[in-house]
C-alpha cells in the first residue's frame, strides 16, 4: 500500500503520542506504518524534517476562526489557541520548540498573530518582537508544563538565597493558566 506524506506524519504523532518526543525517529515510524525505512525516507529526508513536519502538524490544531476583532484580543486569544495546541500532544512544546518550521500552518498562525499584533497598534519593529516573545514564553511555559509529571516532586531547597526562600511558595505553585495568563498580560497590556 502507498503510503503519503500525510500517513507518515499520522504515525509520526502516534508515536509522540505513545512514546514521546525521545521515541520518534524515521524508523519508528517505518515500523508502526508497516514499512521499510526508505518509504518514510521518501516523505521526509531526515529527522530533523520529520521534526518539521511534526511541528506543523501539531501546530495546525491552532484554530483562526472566530478570533475577536480588536487587535489585542485577537492577540490574546491566538496565544491561548496556540497554547492548547502544544498542550494536545505528548512534548508539543519540546517539538515546535526544537524547529524551525516555516510550513504552511506555523506561517498562518505567525500571519494572524502578527496581523494582531499590527492592529493593536504595534508598529513592525515592536509587532515583531512582541511576536517573538510571545512565542517563545507560550513555549517555555508549556514545556515546562509537559515537563512536570517527569520533574522530581521533592521540596526545593534554595539553600543560602533569601529572595529564592522568600518566594518560595509562589515558586511552588503549579497554577499554569494562572501563571500564563499573567505573562499575557505583561506582554500584552
Amino acid at each position: 500500500m502507498t503510503k503519503s506524506q500525510a500517513d507518515v506524519v499520522r504515525a509520526a504523532l502516534e508515536v509522540l503520542r505513545d512514546e514521546g518526543a525521545a521515541g520518534v525517529s524515521l524508523r519508528a515510524i517505518a515500523a508502526r506504518l508497516g514499512v521499510r525505512m526508505n518509504t518514510v525516507v521518501w516523505h521526509a529526508k531526515s529527522k530533523a524534517r520529520l521534526e518539521e513536519l511534526i511541528a506543523d502538524a501539531i501546530v495546525a490544531g491552532v484554530r483562526l476562526d472566530d478570533l475577536p476583532a480588536g487587535g489585542r484580543a485577537r492577540a490574546v486569544e491566538i496565544a491561548r489557541r496556540y497554547r492548547h495546541a502544544l498542550l494536545a500532544h505528548r512534548d508539543g512544546a519540546a517539538i515546535v520548540a526544537g524547529t524551525y518550521a516555516a510550513e504552511p500552518a506555523t506561517l498562518d498562525v505567525a500571519e494572524a498573530l502578527a496581523a494582531a499584533l499590527l492592529d493593536a497598534g504595534l508598529d513592525e519593529r515592536e509587532a515583531v518582537w512582541t511576536l517573538w516573545a510571545i512565542v517563545y514564553f507560550v513555549l517555555g511555559l508549556v514545556q515546562e508544563e509537559q515537563a512536570l509529571p517527569a520533574r522530581a516532586t521533592g521540596a526545593l531547597d534554595p539553600g543560602d538565597r533569601p529572595a529564592l526562600r522568600r518566594l518560595l511558595p509562589a515558586l511552588a505553585e503549579e497554577s499554569f493558566d494562572a501563571r500564563f495568563e499573567h505573562g499575557l498580560a505583561l506582554l500584552l497590556p
